[in-house]
């Protein structure tokens, strides 16, 4: 695993929790970050992936 794989999968993590969390308080906008922030970490693990894949060949 490349740092962009890494980091990615660790917003990913954080925004599922952000997200959770404010499914719980009943807030709407940390729901809507918690959101960006998986899509955010999703998008930088799929650019880790394909770097990844880049030296693969």
């Amino acid at each position: 695993m490349n740092k962009d794989q890494v980091k990615g999968a660790v917003k990913d993590a954080v925004g599922k929790v952000q997200t959770k969390a404010g499914e719980a308080m009943g807030s709407n906008k940390q729901q809507a970050k918690g959101m960006a922030k998986q899509a955010e970490g999703k998008a930088q693990k799929a650019v880790g992936n394909v770097k990844d894949a880049g030296k693969n060949r």
